[in-house]
């Protein structure tokens, strides 16, 4: 079989394309070149966007070179720009909280870089990524955890249609990260002493949204000024850090109000939500909800599942009902539903009924 790898220049894509070789397959790697801003900008931390880019391609061609394996990059970064940087740019000026990670996934990891590849007179079979999912088949194409349930990425790839799923392959999805690592390790590739990516962008994420700084006041549930702000787009709900208000007991975002420009802030017992309503929705296991569903759903990527009842909204939303209350959901992230390890669709959380 051909296999086209998207190569990151890290150790999860190396030992993906290694294993893919290893097992006879013809492999080669592709990339996605995004970067078209100020290399000046130092590279304070290692992230898919951001002037460390070349570092990171190099070392994807290297790697490629060294197990003999073809290497090609395809320039994205205009449509990068169209695509997932307005939309991260949109969200942030209207006071939801962006999730640039799955939309890059679906639209131009798993979208645009296959195009382009196809489009260049590449031909291949199949797609792999170092993602730490599983895919199984049957009626539908059926998104799963990853074995290593602390570096499972199901969360992000959500959004892929039945189509990306019918195309695509995760060698590493029966694999803890110990065992990539061991296996790189034993093989001397340099990817593996590489710093994982802990972020879309290397840097703060405001430098991206090029807003003047705009103040506001920061206020409690009540309307009470607490403080001030310069500008919506730091907050999101949940966070404590940043608030700059003394007060006896430890305040976090409630919520944010870009037309009012208002931030709101109480207790972390204010930021409990009973339930969320959920838009823009993809369904993966099944075709379409039915009937009400007893599941577990993620409201961010590091949060915990929590259970509860996923039932249809006139609308065409979806709302969830938790069986407890849970803190710092924030319009404009993702919710994604499970049933045990399987991903049965997601979507966009659209507005918090909080927890009485």
């Amino acid at each position: 079989m051909k296999v086209a790898v998207g190569m990151s220049g890290g150790v999860d894509s190396s030992v993906a394309a290694w294993l893919l070789k290893k097992e006879g397959h013809d492999v080669i790697g592709i990339t996605m070149a995004l970067w078209d801003g100020d290399d000046s900008i130092p590279v304070r931390k290692h992230a898919c966007y951001g002037p460390g880019e070349k570092e990171d391609v190099l070392s994807a061609q290297e790697f490629c070179h060294r197990i003999g394996i073809p290497f090609h990059v395809f320039d994205c970064s205009k449509e990068y720009k169209e695509t997932v940087l307005s939309y991260f740019k949109n969200e942030y000026s209207a006071g939801r909280t962006p999730n640039p990670c799955v939309k890059c996934n679906h639209s131009m990891k798993f979208g645009l870089l296959l195009s382009k590849a196809r489009q260049s007179g590449l031909s291949f079979d199949t797609f792999a990524t170092g993602h730490y999912a599983r895919i199984s088949r049957d009626a539908r194409q059926v998104l799963r955890r990853g074995k290593d349930l602390k570096k499972d990425q199901s969360y992000f790839l959500y959004r892929l249609s039945q189509q990306q799923l019918a195309g695509t392959i995760f060698p590493l999805g029966n694999m803890t990260k110990d065992e990539v690592r061991k296996i790189a390790g034993e093989n001397n590739f340099p990817a593996a002493d590489i710093q994982e990516s802990q972020d879309f962008y290397c840097g703060d994420h405001t430098e991206l949204l090029g807003i003047q700084p705009r103040q506001g006041v920061i206020i409690d549930k009540d309307g009470k000024a607490l403080g001030h702000h310069s500008g919506t787009w730091n907050y999101t709900p949940g966070q404590r850090k940043g608030l700059g208000i003394s007060n006896p007991v430890p305040l976090y975002v409630i919520s944010t109000d870009a037309e009012k420009n208002t931030v709101t802030a109480g207790t972390k017992e204010e930021t409990l939500s009973s339930s969320i309503s959920i838009a823009d929705l993809n369904w993966i296991a099944i075709e379409g909800l039915s009937t009400p569903l007893n599941l577990s759903v993620k409201i961010r990527s590091s949060s915990k599942d929590a259970a509860g009842v996923l039932e249809n909204m006139p609308d065409g939303k979806v709302k969830i009902t938790f069986d407890s209350p849970q803190s710092a959901a924030a319009p404009g992230q993702s919710a994604v539903f499970y049933n045990g390890d399987i991903v049965v669709g997601g979507g966009v959380i659209d507005k918090i009924m909080k927890a009485e």
